[in-house]
């Protein structure tokens, strides 16, 4: 089964394509290198080349408080990029499988939200990749996979910044903003779920199980690394961005993925190694 990759050198790709691999799957990577989905008539061409049997479209504007100011940008890539790659499928049999975010909605439920809850994302780049969401739903043969709190080895995260930020005497980290941490690799096994279990077409949350804050997330990176300093909650009010984000961002996920605690530990023993 021969599987194309968009994004494949970002964080998550570079943890995706090698278990994709691993798995038995021919994979054909792209970047912006090979491929600028923003360019209908090159979706076509690398599309129709390699004839794919799932196209996985990865590749994205991430930078959230960026996208405030370059919202154009955003849903260049986001939403026209993605109708793109939609419009090159329409010529072949391949599955789309299409990487979301919990930013799509705006974290005014109470308890988790599920795949059927109504997006009404409160940021530039929530309402970029919903938009994108919907030009995929004209598609066939898709997935849409939300992810939320996205670490991995291979880029930037929030894992990695408490942990550069170690050093300081004292931080202070949101504690009223609750979601579920996401590893890539789980996110990438989640993936590898959907295709080889034939799951049917459609929504589906794929992050860690259980849930936290920031704040949360923060106590239990530094106590699994045996780092002393000290953390204090703060509100979301008091550590003002530029994009809003929404307070509740847990999502069901069925149990497609490990519990967060269990991921994040075993994602810094591998980080310490």
């Amino acid at each position: 089964m021969k599987i194309l990759v968009t994004g494949a050198k970002g964080m998550l790709g570079q943890d995706l394509c090698p278990i994709l691999e691993d798995e038995g799957f021919e994979v054909i990577e792209t970047d912006i290198h090979n491929l600028d989905f923003t360019d209908l008539n090159a979706c076509k061409k690398v599309i129709k080349e390699n004839n794919p049997d799932y196209v996985i479209h990865l590749g994205a504007y991430t930078n959230v408080d960026k996208a405030e100011e370059e919202s154009e940008l955003a849903f260049k890539i986001n939403t026209e990029g993605t109708k793109n790659i939609v419009e090159a499928l329409k010529e072949t049999n391949s599955t789309l499988i299409y990487i979301s975010t919990d930013y799509v909605f705006d974290g005014t439920k109470q308890g988790k939200y599920t795949p059927e809850d109504k997006p009404n994302p409160l940021n530039v780049y929530g309402k970029s990749k919903q938009m994108g969401e919907e030009a995929v739903k004209q598609y066939d043969k898709y997935y849409i996979a939300r992810t939320s709190w996205l670490y991995g080895h291979h880029g930037k995260n929030f894992v990695e910044t408490m942990i550069s930020l170690a050093a300081k005497s004292e931080l202070k980290v949101v504690d009223d903003q609750i979601g579920c941490p996401t590893w890539t690799v789980e996110l990438a096994n989640g993936i590898i779920k959907l295709i080889k279990e034939e799951k049917p077409c459609g929504i589906y949350h794929i992050c860690g199980s259980g849930q936290t804050s920031w704040y949360g997330f923060a106590k239990e990176i530094f106590s699994l690394m045996g780092i002393k300093t000290k953390i204090t909650p703060c509100t979301t009010e008091e550590f003002p961005r530029p994009a809003k984000r929404p307070k509740n961002s847990i999502m069901e996920n069925n149990k497609i993925c490990r519990n967060w605690q269990t991921a994040l530990k075993e994602y810094l023993e591998l980080r310490c190694e």
